[in-house]
């Protein structure tokens, strides 16, 4: 329900809070808007400040007449604004919780966060949907931001919402029907005080649900385990070990009841896609529709760029495009996808995670690793006499070198285990300038 008589303040001007912004005023609600950058360095200023009442450059105390603040999961929560916000009594929302509060009733919305995975099976259950005949739309963490959607009318049956740690942060009402938890691994700790509080943010995406509603989770994951022990939800286990989970691997096969679905169908690679295929078809088990048509639309689906992405043979070696893979779980589940060893290229921003968490997988499963960006004298340390490894500061001269010392059937995988702000925008520009690199290099040897 809106309230347009609450004056609304929103804090980081990328495109969640830009689509909350315009939400609110097609609500009939007034919003002030408030960034740390300069009016300059957002490309839509101009037109903002023809719509709203506007600052650019940092967050003043003009914040402190708004009642309430839909902050930017871009914004730390220890932030100086934020916590004079809260001195002052302020209510705080993310968008995803703005979005709840103003959707229409007839919208079921299933939620998917994790670790690793969102992205890709919330993807896969938004494809699943559409293969069902179902109006459904996929927001939040990614594409589109929730807000920008007709979400406030009726008629959009299904929401599906990838959700990041940052947005569950700020729930205070949030209670999807179905929400998924994948997967719980160190993640993000340069923004949080430790693992636990890590984990209790994920854990939000439950903490308002009822009896009514499902909670989707990995069986396998102790850290799950050992904190759904008070959830409210109905719960539906995904295992690739427990047979007894209502989803599970039984040799080669995902089987949900007595529905079975052979791996080798599956268009995405990996074990951990097959973890990812069994959180998806659970959700569909639990809003009730078919699961042996959804078994079927699965091998339909094409995987996300950027995400274990192939990119393409030069010589008989291919290359790998992982740099959506920030952090140390996720290259593991790169290093297991491969039937052979494989060569890695490793590196980026430091998120303060660590490294030896991989130290055994690489030793198992890569012919070396090569490590690039701020990172690399970090892992060197870790990995120096363990994994054999060699450091290269310049991006392109990284992947050169591991092809140069190659052979025929080789695999060069870039799964960073890291952030990409070391020299890239985000992970797409990393990963498309991973693949700009290696179609020069196939261009170069086809017309030598």
């Amino acid at each position: 329900m809106f309230d347009a008589s609450l004056h609304y303040g929103v804090l980081g001007l990328a495109r969640s809070g830009i689509a909350a912004a315009y939400k609110i005023k097609e609500l009939g609600g007034k919003a002030f808007l408030s960034d740390l950058l300069t009016r300059d360095q957002i490309p839509s200023a101009d037109q903002l400040c023809r719509d709203f009442a506007c600052e650019f450059g940092g967050h003043t105390d003009k914040l402190l007449d708004c009642d309430v603040w839909i902050v930017s999961p871009g914004i730390p929560l220890n932030a100086p604004i934020i916590q004079t916000g809260r001195q002052k009594g302020i209510r705080m929302i993310s968008e995803i919780e703005f979005g709840w509060q103003i959707k229409a009733e007839d919208s079921i919305v299933i939620a998917i966060t994790g670790s690793n995975g969102k992205s890709t099976t919330a993807s896969l259950i938004h494809h699943l949907l559409i293969s069902l005949g179902r109006n459904s739309i996929l927001a939040g963490n990614i594409g589109d931001a929730f807000c920008s959607f007709p979400i406030h009318k009726p008629g959009i049956e299904y929401i599906v919402l990838e959700i990041s740690s940052f947005q569950l942060d700020l729930v205070h009402s949030f209670a999807p029907h179905v929400a998924v938890l994948l997967n719980l691994s160190p993640d993000h700790l340069n923004r949080y005080n430790g693992f636990s509080d890590y984990c209790a943010s994920k854990m939000n995406i439950f903490r308002y649900q009822g009896p009514q509603d499902f909670a989707v989770l990995y069986l396998d994951s102790a850290e799950i385990t050992r904190r759904d022990a008070n959830l409210k939800a109905w719960k539906l286990y995904f295992s690739r070990e427990a047979t007894i989970a209502p989803a599970h691997l039984d040799g080669k096969f995902i089987c949900i009841g007595q529905h079975r679905l052979s791996i080798y169908d599956l268009p995405i690679k990996g074990p951990h896609n097959q973890l990812n295929t069994m959180a998806a078809l659970l959700c569909i088990q639990a809003l009730e529709l078919d699961i042996p048509q959804a078994m079927n639309s699965v091998k339909s689906f094409m995987s996300l760029p950027h995400r274990l992405e192939f990119v393409a043979s030069v010589n008989g070696v291919s290359f790998y495009n992982d740099s959506k893979a920030t952090n140390t779980d996720s290259v593991k589940s790169a290093l297991e996808s491969f039937e052979r060893p494989i060569r890695i290229i490793l590196g980026g921003s430091d998120k303060g995670e660590d490294y030896s968490q991989i130290t055994d997988a690489l030793q198992t499963h890569a012919i070396r690793a090569y490590i690039t960006g701020d990172s690399r004298y970090k892992m060197q340390q870790t990995w120096l006499g363990k994994v054999p490894l060699i450091l290269v500061d310049d991006f392109e001269e990284c992947v050169r070198l591991a092809w140069e010392e190659s052979t025929l059937g080789d695999n060069i995988v870039l799964s960073p285990a890291c952030a990409s702000f070391d020299k890239f925008k985000n992970f797409e520009h990393r990963g498309e300038t991973f693949k700009q690199i290696v179609r020069k290099l196939k261009s170069e040897k086809e017309q030598a």
